[in-house]
């Protein structure tokens, strides 16, 4: 098994499955863990070494094939180098004092500076970094930005750019043809927004795209015909697209809470990038600062190159715990923290401080045994009574869906209504302001049962003292689910969510793998099975059906 970017046991929300994949994982099962930005590797490597029964290596590189060099930029001072840094510092703050006076408005919010300038990136700040790197031949470039909207304006700004020469111009068309053909794209998609930007040579990839399209962009790109791409993140993970140049429009980014700068471990991920084997002597790396960021940006941390280390982000799921129980029983349910990377870290502490972290590790472990047993999981004489035994084979979302069949409520359900339900449970709101509304018609009667059911568990939890509670459901994509499932088109489907088009697909794609799931769980025969098998076909067709993008690419 090989595990990429393995320095994802640091995602507070997905770290704590790659840590239980890497402990749980049947003792013949070999692994390769990769990763380009881990500064405690011999810890990992000794953890790994304790927990699995093979030899292991730690095989470590500090030379890039292709070195990079790092440069900042302003709109008013162009590209520099680290160490002028200072002196441009300076030079602005005399500039915005200046401009104060001229102006005879007196200083705003002063800081170390003098003065604190606005945030964010205006239209224009990269139009001449843009013409530079293009005149000074070091595209194509990946211009990183961490706003989708962003991304697809600096896109459509950059769009009356000529990038390519009349010959790669052929070869584009050429390729575009091919990739209609090969995707078996509808002719309106064949003429959009996609194809016009790449016939220019420019493109943006961003996961609010459909797949499809990521896909396309991704050829594009890989071709070497597009020159000027605009991407989240999400690029510069696990695919291995390098270009000659990376620009960041901007150090900040939301981390779900607010926005701070990137940690050093993202950064070097992303300028990573640049440079590509056996084609350039060196990658070229520049970050944009606005005027803000000219002064608060930690310059110095990320140029330094030394990533952080990654910490545990270990709690046993409750399919986990299900599965624990079930073969070892209550009292050695807690090796599994015993052997996790989070008790190896905590050994640099003090006896007394690893003491009191594994009594409250334990602690919590023994909390979700507790509700667990209340919820009728766990069988008093040992092993798990028919609850248990379901609710461990649906890692995510064992609870709602075991407690749902048991109640009753999926055998009540005709196949849109499964549908809308598993939606429910697996899409997550992106924050964009109020919940939208949905009308009482589509399923209201049962959208409410989930939900008081949904808030008993949660009660339940906060009893138990458990600190991370289950998800609970979310509805915002009742109505394009509802419009989907009777066979509209997905651009319709598109009109009713403000959802995009890939966070849709996407958790269509996550409700289809979550009826799969419970499928496995019910006899072959079973009514239920039947129905959920009606649901899925409905919602698996077009766009959504990740196999048949597959076998067309």
């Amino acid at each position: 098994v090989i595990f990429d970017e393995v320095h994802f046991l640091d995602d507070a929300e997905r770290g704590t499955v790659w840590e239980e994949s890497l402990i749980f994982a049947p003792p013949e099962v070999r692994m390769i863990a990769l990763s380009a930005t881990i500064s405690n590797l011999d810890q990992l490597g000794s953890w790994l070494r304790e927990i699995r029964p093979q030899e292991l290596e730690v095989v470590q590189s500090t030379q890039r094939p292709v070195p990079l060099q790092h440069r900042l930029h302003t709109t008013q001072h162009g590209i520099f180098d680290q160490h002028r840094l200072r002196w441009v510092q300076k030079s602005s703050a005399r500039a915005e004092e200046h401009a104060q006076r001229r102006s005879g408005r007196r200083g705003g919010r002063r800081g170390r500076s003098g003065f604190r300038p606005a945030l964010g990136l205006a239209p224009g700040d990269l139009d001449d970094l843009f013409q530079h790197l293009q005149q000074s031949e070091l595209l194509p470039v990946l211009c990183f930005s961490f706003s989708r909207k962003d991304c697809e304006r600096l896109a459509r700004r950059n769009q009356q750019r000529q990038l390519l020469t009349s010959v790669e111009g052929t070869r584009m068309r050429a390729l575009q043809a091919e990739l209609v053909r090969l995707f078996q794209l509808p002719s309106d998609q064949a003429e959009g927004e996609i194809f016009a930007l790449a016939e220019r040579g420019v493109g943006y990839h961003h996961a609010g795209m459909l797949p499809i399209h990521k896909e396309v962009v991704e050829r594009l790109f890989t071709s070497g015909l597009i020159k000027l791409l605009f991407t989240t993140e999400t690029f510069a993970l696990g695919i291995n697209m390098p270009a000659r140049t990376v620009v960041f429009s901007s150090l900040r980014k939301f981390d779900g809470v607010a926005f701070d700068y990137l940690r050093t471990r993202d950064y070097l991920q992303m300028a990573g990038r640049a440079g590509r084997q056996g084609i350039d002597e060196a990658g070229l790396v520049l970050a944009h600062l606005d005027p803000r960021d000219l002064f608060d940006a930690p310059v110095e941390r990320l140029f330094g190159g030394r990533s952080e280390p990654i910490q545990s982000r270990f709690r046993l799921s409750y399919s986990s715990l299900l599965h624990l129980y079930e073969h070892l029983g209550r009292e050695r349910v807690f090796e599994a923290w015993d052997k996790s990377f989070d008790q190896y870290q905590q050994r640099k502490k003090s006896p007394k401080a690893r003491a009191a972290h594994r009594q409250r590790q334990h602690a919590l472990v023994d909390a979700h045994l507790r509700f667990l047993a209340e919820l009728g999981y766990l069988d008093p004489a040992g092993g798990l009574t028919p609850r248990g035994a379901a609710a461990r084979l649906l890692y995510g979302y064992e609870l709602m869906i075991t407690e749902l069949f048991f109640r009753g409520t999926l055998e009540t359900l005709g196949p849109k209504a499964l549908a809308v339900v598993f939606v429910g449970l697996v899409h997550e709101e992106r924050g964009r302001g109020p919940t939208e509304h949905v009308p009482h018609r589509l399923h209201g009667a049962l959208r409410h049962t989930v939900d008081e059911l949904a808030e008993e568990l949660l009660e339940r939890e906060r009893q138990h003292g458990i600190p991370t509670p289950s998800k609970t459901p979310s509805w915002g994509l009742t109505r394009a689910l509802d419009a989907w499932y009777d066979g509209q088109a997905f651009e319709a489907v598109e009109e009713l969510s403000p959802a995009t088009p890939g966070e849709i697909c996407r958790t269509f794609r996550m409700a289809l793998q979550l009826m799969r799931s419970v499928r496995r769980t019910l006899a072959p025969d079973s009514d239920l099975a039947g129905r959920l098998d009606e649901a899925a076909g409905q919602i698996n067709r077009g766009v959504i059906d990740a196999r048949r993008q597959l076998a067309l690419g």
